[in-house]
């Protein structure tokens, strides 16, 4: 059936180009911080309750808006940044293209109060779904506040493609950090359900801003950068090797203040990189690049996270040597203090541990030995004295008391027993024949037959092996077809299978054998877990602190 074409309504028209510029709550965030910049802000506060589902604040102490301009404002193209299409060639300020408004005020609820310098009083405006409601005077101070409520609250549809509070609260973290790297000369505050997650000095100092973000271990760990050329200026900060992910959420750059993603930028790090570090691991860098606007192209989309460059190959070269000389030029090895070597004492003779017990111990032995000595030989002495000597009497004794004659215990206790005669003098050598003891005796047999089961049992046992996977990783037709060669840096095995040679990193192999046991270990609920001491201190960002609360039974369930 053929359909005519009609001209759809400004309501459509709003809500269709709403979905390039506001993706979720962290494009609200984005835009309105930008404009709060390029208002002159010193200092931005950003709120968000529930992911900046249900209400996003926004505060600035910039220029405000004049109260017959607010209105204006939130027209489609309506902008105070460019005037004719010759301006776009050299774009200086963050915003531009004159949607951002108009696109978050057809889909939320908003209220702006704003105040000029020059105005006695602010004003109040009110606008939901593209439709105002109200536009009143009002006390304020110098400077614009937004309240977006309820955002997708006319577009079902939209909102359900939201994720949770917490990973949306992730992505406006990561945000804010970004923009704090990019304007250090900014101090921002952001508050998430009431508590404060970051708060920078606004010191201008890119340093301190990372300190506040990353702490002081990452932040001790850096280089500082600065080179520039004839179009371009790089400054910032990289990290040394011992930095690195598995990811790129270390790599932060800007470009003329605007936070942006980049595949020229991104490979020239990473490119620089090569040789210092583990593959699959990416660098740690803070990066401001600044240029004519006539260099670059900023008008790419929308939500303006991309941008192209007219020199991308001399942009890559400045990046890429850049961060090689600061590497090259540091040196990579830590530092050793070696303390001065001390004379060594005498050379003792060997002591065997196994001969001598702890002085603790010894102590113990000899007073318990010389109490059970004087208990026992008290009626041999006594007999003795009183002329009643009898030779069974003595051998009875003799035979629980007598000690073997190389026991160092033994003899120790009886040199130090004062107050009791040497059996020696008391009773001789001829009178009393030597006799083993009764628990001598019977242990004997017990231990010859303790000593005969563990044998029996330990030769009919066949070795076994730990299943530390559901299924083995090689099966028995593969484990014999594979041959272990060699090992390199003692990192790294060299291993024959069939016609292929494999270079397999015995660290990851490890990795990976201690994540398939502690998967098994969760799925048959047999996590064990014990506490470190020391305790091992992780530093986390913003984006990781929301991911940790997210999944915090997860870990728990997993012993940590």
């Amino acid at each position: 059936m053929k359909r005519e074409i009609t001209v759809l309504d400004q309501n459509t028209i709003d809500k269709i180009a709403a979905g390039e510029v506001v993706e979720r709550p962290s494009s609200v965030v984005k835009e309105l911080v930008e404009n709060a910049m390029d208002a002159g802000a010193t200092a931005v506060t950003v709120e968000i309750k529930d992911g900046g589902k249900s209400l996003i604040r926004i505060t600035d102490n910039g220029s405000g808006i004049e109260t017959d301009q607010v209105r204006m404002a939130f027209l489609r193209h309506a902008t105070s940044k460019i005037e004719k299409v010759e301006d776009l060639e050299h774009i200086s300020s963050l915003g531009f293209r004159g949607e951002a408004l108009s696109s978050i005020a057809a889909v939320s609820q908003v209220e702006v109060i704003t105040k000029t310098a020059s105005a006695m009083s602010g004003c109040r405006y009110i606008i939901e779904g593209g439709v105002e409601k109200g536009l009143e005077e009002i006390g304020a101070p110098e400077g614009t506040t937004f309240l977006v409520r309820n955002l997708f609250f006319n577009t079902p549809a939209r909102s359900k493609f939201l994720k949770t509070d917490t990973t949306e609260a992730g992505y406006i973290s990561s945000l804010m950090e970004q923009m704090a790297l990019a304007h250090p000369e900014i101090s921002f505050k952001y508050i998430q359900n009431g508590q404060v997650k970051l708060h920078t000095s606004g010191n201008y100092s890119r340093k301190d801003v990372i300190y506040h973000i990353y702490g002081r271990e990452i932040t001790r760990e850096l280089l500082e950068l600065h080179c520039e050329n004839e179009f371009m200026t790089l400054e910032g900060f990289v990290g040394k090797p011992t930095l690195s992910r598995g990811n790129r959420n270390f790599e932060n750059y800007s470009v003329n203040g605007r936070y942006v993603k980049d595949k020229i930028i991104t490979r020239a790090i990473e490119d620089a990189y090569k040789g210092f570090l583990m593959q699959h691991k990416f660098p740690f860098a803070v990066l401001q690049i600044r240029m004519e606007g006539n260099d670059l192209d900023v008008n790419v989309h929308p939500a303006k996270m991309e941008v192209r460059f007219s020199r991308g190959q001399d942009v890559y070269d400045t990046i890429f040597h850049g961060i090689q000389n600061a590497l090259r030029q540091q040196e990579m090895i830590p530092e050793v203090e070696l303390e001065k070597r001390k004379e060594m004492p005498p050379k003792k003779e060997p002591v065997s541990r196994g001969s001598l017990p702890e002085p603790f111990e010894a102590r113990h032995r000899k007073s318990m030995a010389l109490q059970e000595q004087t208990s026992r030989q008290a009626p041999v002495v006594n007999a003795y004295r009183n002329g009643r000597t009898d030779s069974r009497t003595v051998r009875e004794q003799n035979s629980y008391s007598t000690p073997e004659k190389d026991s160092p215990v033994a003899a120790g206790a009886l040199r130090s027993a004062g107050t009791v005669p040497d059996l020696e003098t008391v009773v001789s050598a001829e009178t009393v024949p030597a006799a083993k003891t009764h628990s001598s005796v019977e242990a004997a047999p017990a231990a010859k037959d303790f000593s005969e089961k563990n044998v029996s049992t330990a030769a009919s046992e066949k070795p076994r092996q730990m299943e530390l996977f559901e299924q083995p990783l090689l099966s028995a037709q593969a484990r014999s077809r594979h041959r272990l060669i060699g090992q390199v840096f003692d990192t790294y095995w060299l291993v024959e299978y069939e016609e292929h040679f494999y270079i397999i990193d015995q660290h990851a192999a490890h990795e990976k054998i201690l994540y398939e046991q502690l998967v098994k270990a969760y799925r048959e609920q047999k996590v064990i877990s014990q506490y470190i001491s020391p305790p091992i201190v992780v530093s986390l960002n913003l984006q990781e602190i929301d991911v940790l609360k997210e999944h915090e039974k997860l870990f728990t369930e997993f012993g940590f």
